[in-house]
């Protein structure tokens, strides 16, 4: 038998117990970039869900220590890309903090609204930012799709127990 927890306790989970959990949670990885005031931003994100289908709307949430998250605060467009597992690299690159995500060998273009697109992802849409909701130290981000391409090549990347990894049929 497996001891459960004393649920009646006031007590708030550690970060750790969160963390630890999601771990076993398989996620689509999704790159969120944005125009800032300097130049391209980006982020990797797990955190990428549909919210309604009219009108569309999806959401993310980004840490307001991000290096992301002043460019994100503001924009009005941002582009979110569904990586394929031939981009385990690329997920890579936008995961670690102080890279250079949009030097070599990272290919984008801008796209509307002068959003940064990645080229090769398996789907890309921009978004018009609708809210950003405060969320303890993360903010989460409602966004209505505006434009996109869902038939970019490749089966999905997945992120698994701190992972990048292909899906197994």
């Amino acid at each position: 038998m497996t001891a459960t927890p004393d649920l009646a306790a006031s007590r708030l989970a550690s970060p750790d117990l969160l963390r630890s959990v999601f771990r076993r949670h398989a996620a689509g990885v999704a790159v969120i970039t944005a125009r800032g005031a300097a130049g391209p931003v980006g982020f990797t994100a797990t955190s990428l869900a549909s919210v309604s289908a009219e009108p569309p709307l999806l959401s993310f949430g980004i840490s307001t220590g991000s290096s992301s998250w002043p460019a994100v605060s503001t924009a009005t467009h941002v582009g979110v890309h569904i990586l394929g597992e031939h981009q385990r690299e690329l997920a890579g690159t936008f995961a670690r903090s102080g890279a250079d995500r949009f030097g070599a060998p990272t290919a984008w273009r801008e796209g509307p609204e002068g959003v940064p697109l990645l080229d090769d992802v398996s789907a890309w849409l921009v978004c018009r930012v609708v809210t950003r909701v405060p969320a303890g130290d993360h903010r989460i981000v409602l966004a209505e799709v505006a434009v996109g391409d869902p038939t970019g090549p490749g089966r999905p990347l997945v992120y698994h127990q701190g992972r990048f990894n292909a899906l197994r049929d």
